[in-house]
């Protein structure tokens, strides 16, 4: 007995530990290792160079709260760190060989970095982050500076508070705080001389901002003087800035006032006069491109040509000669934007670039003779591409756009066609002859090719590539073997406006798209992607075909719905309306914003819009679609969240058709009111697909049906108040519970994670109190399993499947359910789907700790016995509850793969039905196949075919020999038996 209880649980552990193989890594999978849209508004975490040593990098901060750092020969990941999302990344800061940042509210805690390695030198509170001053733009009031080759940092936070520490211990010092504390005078920048340092910053008066400075003694923080400067800046950000040089030991601020440039010189004593530069132009504004500390910035002039004021080596203030000329770039088709950047040796180059659509550009340059100048430009496109054009060339891009996908989902392709036979109708005899000789001419290879691999037994394998071996642009996209070749379409956030079509077997990009704004454009707006539907797939015929439902918001403040239909393989627009090398444009389908969507999976897949008025919209409007439309929706119901006299609820809609011209309207049928001070957090269907057995056949012969009632749908909801989280299952047609439990809310609010398919919900939360149940005792993570089943009993059978809403049945079921202590936060969780849905399902779950784990089912079984499991329940695969999830590093499906911040895993069918693909993206992409069944449809790897083939060939050889002699020897026995 003993044994086979031992048996089961290596058996239940064993279950689907397929494509864990270390020889299977970068074969089945693939990871995109992203860093994120760079931050281009601030040139405290724009793209810049930096040089260490003889080798030079890239450093950014990026929309994904990233610090990275990319090689400028190929454009590779050096290194990067990745920020919480509650300590968020408001500047970094070359020093030396060294990356400092600051982050968190009002610059909370410091960091340095070896910038070529990106290892964590020091980490620094320097106050807590409740007490942080919230400012924008989020670098305003913080700042970091030093000496060179010293180890002393100086760093500006809250915008009133200067902080000296050693750059190599983190002891603080001394610290300087504002009197003000930043109520009017809010500092921005540090500068330092070897004689003091200076606190630069802006205070407020009645009709305008004055600049005000502070100058501090850099060995014990004494205040040397503090002054305002007769300044009047209307726009402290585009009229306002200093001016600095290593060889200069005055720095310089600039204003402008009424269009004149004011001035003055930096001392200790701040006894300086200011002066106006007259120049004899008027000016709008100075921009800061990079070149502030190497004593340049951009000054922008009334009449639209810009030129570069710099500070020269006396400290005198004197043109550049580097001026540009409004004719330059005075046509209204042509976007323009500047940057600057130093080379090796410390020259300043501004670099100017005409290219639409751009935002921001980081120069390298190198002299090579008196007369040519190689640069390097880094370039961040409006649509998340970071380029290096290097000497007028791309050398390489990286599509950063990708992690801001917000929807995904695989679209499976076609099969490749053969080359189609020219044959016409007026073909005669000859030429009929003549081609099939001619086609012909390849069965020769064919028949040597069938040969090996009926003897080598050389076929595809469930644990090879599926990536194609040579280019098939020319043919298109076509599926492997097992259907693991699937498109991807991801549709990116942050009002990027991007769709790309992804190769699943390697991660190419197909084809990517930008989307259009319509009539927007001509005010600009962006679009923001909402649902992703697949209208038609291979089995419809044809080219697989996608609809993005997205909500496009004009700049003027008008919000509209709008969709956009392509096609999966190409990226084309399915509509034709759009050419393939223009913004694709999408279809006007409400003129205000979208309640609701779904996709109706009928004879024709009708995708169906709700507006605020909850009128209902179709797409494609067609008659057969209104038809279809009109014969299902008595049977459709759906769930939306809205207030009532300050109560949260979730209220049911049916739809009433429409037989005139007016658009069909949905009206409440049922309501659920929440408890005061609930609110709903999210409305989540069930995950659909087939199911391929209704029922569990128990070790005593008897049977468990499941419960699976097609309306069930998952609300979660969050009681602040009460610092609760709820979990609710309900029926959309009516409104029943069928299930409802409460948990804590941590100190991060309710951020419970749910999956919903067939019969079996899962949900992770944190446990911070010690609690009871079958979990209880201990603090940490928890995932919850619960499984529903019909009747009140076994072998108690209700038809949940097709049984009406209106039936009394439809509350006649029973659950199962257990808690287990989880090892680790998660990001997102969903469950492998299979073809069929024969294949057990598995529960795959992105950690916080940037991993994607897969755990089986079998071990979150809610009918886990708390004691000591008998011979039927070993037949089950059942083992003994225990609390505690084992966490096998075997089952981590991303291997040694960095995947970070992961915001959702999205699953889908291969042909295999052993097999599931496996998608987790949020900053980075990753994805990988898993058989929680093993691959019982396929042949192992190890199965020698050829030894088969042999040991057949000599039987049969052996029947050839011996017949004969069989024959003989019968046809003597007759002859001679009397």
């Amino acid at each position: 007995m003993r044994f086979l209880t031992t048996a089961a649980s290596l058996i239940s552990f064993c279950l689907g530990t397929w494509a864990i193989h270390e020889s299977d890594v970068g074969v089945v999978d693939w990871h995109k290792h992203l860093v994120g849209v760079p931050l281009y508004g601030s040139t405290a975490t724009a793209p810049a160079f930096h040089f260490i040593g003889n080798r030079s990098l890239i450093f950014s901060g990026t929309s994904s709260n990233v610090i990275a750092a990319l090689d400028p020969i190929n454009g590779s990941v050096v290194w990067r760190y990745v920020f919480d999302a509650e300590d968020p990344v408001t500047g970094y800061y070359k020093i030396e060989d060294t990356i400092t940042t600051i982050s968190g509210p009002g610059g909370a805690t410091l960091r340095s970095f070896d910038a070529l390695t990106g290892n964590l030198l020091l980490e620094k509170r320097l106050h807590k982050p409740e007490l942080g001053a919230l400012s924008t733009p989020i670098s305003l009031g913080k700042h970091v500076t030093s000496l060179p080759n010293s180890k002393d940092l100086y760093i500006l936070t809250n915008g009133c508070t200067v902080t000296s520490i050693d750059g190599t211990t983190g002891e603080v010092k001394w610290t300087w705080t504002s009197p003000d504390q930043g109520s009017l005078i809010i500092h921005s920048k540090l500068i330092l001389t070897h004689d003091a340092l200076f606190a630069v910053g802006i205070a407020k008066s009645t009709a305008s901002y004055t600049i005000h400075v502070t100058s501090i003694l850099p060995s014990t923080g004494e205040i040397i003087n503090s002054a305002n400067i007769p300044s009047k800046v209307e726009d402290p950000f585009t009229e306002f800035t200093v001016l600095t040089r290593s060889d200069v030991s005055k720095p310089v601020v600039l204003w402008l006032e009424k269009g004149t440039i004011g001035h003055v010189a930096l001392t200790p004593t701040l006894k300086e006069k200011a002066k106006p530069i007259i120049m004899g132009d008027v000016f709008r504004k100075f921009t800061d491109i990079g070149l502030i500390d190497y004593g340049q910035v951009l000054l922008l002039k009334e009449d639209g040509s810009n030129v570069v004021l710099k500070l020269d080596a006396d400290g005198r203030l004197a043109n550049s000669k580097w001026e540009f000329e409004a004719s330059l770039i005075s046509a209204p088709d042509v976007a323009h934007t500047f940057g600057g950047g130093p080379d090796s040796q410390g020259n300043p180059y501004v670099a100017r670039v005409r290219w639409s659509p751009n935002l921001d550009i980081a120069v390298d340059a190198e002299s090579t003779s008196d007369l040519a100048i190689d640069s390097r430009i880094l370039v961040t496109t409006s649509t998340g591409a970071v380029q290096l054009w290097d000497r007028g060339g791309l050398k390489w891009s990286r599509e950063e756009a990708l992690a801001t996908v917000t929807l995904a989902e695989f679209v499976e392709i076609p099969e490749r066609v053969a080359s189609a036979s020219p044959v016409t109708a007026s073909e005669g005899f000859v030429a009929r002859v003549a081609r099939q000789i001619l086609e012909a001419r390849d069965f020769p290879q064919y028949a040597v090719n069938f040969v090996r691999r009926f003897i080598t037994g050389s076929y595809a394998s469930p644990t090879s590539s599926a990536a194609p071996t040579t280019s098939t642009s020319a043919q298109g996209i076509s599926r492997d073997t097992f259907g693991f070749r699937q498109i991807i379409v991801a549709a990116t956030g942050l009002g990027l406006g991007r769709v790309y079509g992804i190769d699943s077997s390697n991660g190419d990009i197909v084809w990517s798209r930008t989307l259009g704004l319509g009539w927007a454009a001509a005010v600009g707006g962006h679009i923001q992607p909402l649902k992703l539907y697949v209208t038609k797939t291979v089995s419809d015929g044809g080219d697989p075909e996608v609809v993005l439902v997205a909500q496009r918001r004009a700049d003027n403040g008008l919000l509209d719905t709008v969709l956009f239909h392509l096609n999966a393989l190409t990226g084309s627009d399915a509509t034709r309306r759009s050419k393939d090398d223009a913004p694709l444009e999408g279809h006007d389908v409400i003129q205000g914003p979208l309640v609701e969507s779904f996709l109706l999976n009928a004879e024709q897949k009708i995708v169906i819009f709700f507006d605020e008025y909850l009128q209902a919209y179709l797409y494609p409007d067609t008659s057969e679609a209104k038809e279809i439309f009109a014969a299902v929706a008595p049977t459709l119901s759906f769930p939306l969240r809205t207030s009532v006299e300050d109560r949260k609820r979730v209220i049911g809609h049916q739809i009433a058709v429409s037989k005139g011209h007016h658009k069909s309207l949905a009206h409440p049928t049922w309501s659920l009111a929440l408890p005061p001070g609930e609110e709903v957090q999210m409305l989540l269907p069930r995950v659909r697909g087939p199911v391929a057995s209704i029922g569990k056949v128990l070790g005593n012969r008897t049977t468990l049906y499941k419960y699976l009632n097609p309306r069930l749908f998952t609300v979660l909801t969050a009681a602040p108040a009460r610092s609760m989280c709820g979990i609710y299952v309900l029926d959309s047609m009516k409104g029943t519970v069928v299930y409802h439990a409460e948990v804590k809310a941590n100190l991060r609010g309710c951020n419970v994670k749910t999956s919903f398919v067939e019969n079996w919900l899962v949900y992770h939360y944190f446990e911070g109190e010690v609690a009871g149940g079958t979990a209880g005792g201990a603090k940490g993570y928890r995932m919850v399993s619960v499984e529903f089943y019909e009747g009140q009993k076994v072998d108690e059978k209700t038809k949940s499947s097709e049984i009406s809403s209106f039936s009394n049945d439809t509350i006649n079921y029973h659950y199962y359910e257990k808690s287990f202590v989880f090892p680790y936060d998660i990001s997102a969780l969903a469950t492998t789907s299979t073809k069929f849905g024969i294949t057990t399902k598995d529960l795959i779950v992105a950690t916080k700790n940037h991993r994607v784990q897969s755990f089986s089912r079998h071990m979150l079984n809610p009918r886990r016995p708390n004691r000591k499991t008998t011979a039927e329940e070993q037949e089950e695969y059942l083992v003994t509850y225990d609390p505690l999830l084992p966490n096998d590093p075997k089952r981590v499906i991303s291997h040694h793969y960095d995947v970070a911040k992961a915001v959702k895993v999205v699953s889908a069918p291969a042909l295999l039905e052993s097999t599931s693909l496996v998608l987790a993206f949020g900053l980075d992409m990753f994805v990988t196949r898993v058989a929680p069944s093993n691959t019982f449809d396929v042949l192992s790897e190890n199965f020698n075919k050829a030894q088969l083939v042999f040991t057949i060939s000599g039987l049969l050889l052996a029947i050839l020999i011996t017949r004969p002699m069989v024959k003989r020897k019968s046809l003597r026995e007759k002859w001679y038996t009397s």
